[in-house]
């Protein structure tokens, strides 16, 4: 018994640190780690439909051909949740972004991120950004 609670803690902890991506706070929050912490567009592809893949399509345009890669000098993204609105169907996030650049500059934006639940599960069906 010993050597399995060994074997399945760090899982455990693990799994309890991490969010859940069958849940719509989880798809929303993966959304806003791919599209505005990480910049990866094709992995934020993945988590919408509707209004939002459009959108993020439309971003892939536009900025096709410049490569984000490990040389690309990116900002530090944090966010926190302000306002949540969830039902079985629909919910509605609110988050704070505080983006900070090598040089000490800082601004804030908020996120507004809208998640339906689709046959395969929670998709972001809407995004905004505001200042």
């Amino acid at each position: 018994m010993k050597r399995l609670t060994k074997l399945f803690l760090p899982l455990l902890l693990l799994t309890a640190c991490g969010r859940n991506p069958n849940t719509a706070q989880g798809v929303a929050e993966e959304f806003v780690d791919q599209h505005y912490v990480n910049f990866d567009l094709q992995k934020a592809k993945s988590y919408a439909v509707s209004v939002a893949l459009a959108k993020i399509n439309e971003e892939i345009r536009l900025t096709a051909g410049h490569q984000i890669d490990a040389s690309t000098q990116k900002p530090r993204v944090n966010y926190s949740l302000l306002e949540k609105k969830e039902s079985e169907t629909r919910s509605t996030y609110l988050y704070e972004g505080r983006i900070q650049s090598d040089d000490g500059t800082a601004f804030t934006r908020k996120w507004l991120i809208t998640a339906r639940l689709e046959n395969n599960g929670w998709r972001v069906s809407n995004f905004t950004e505001s200042d």
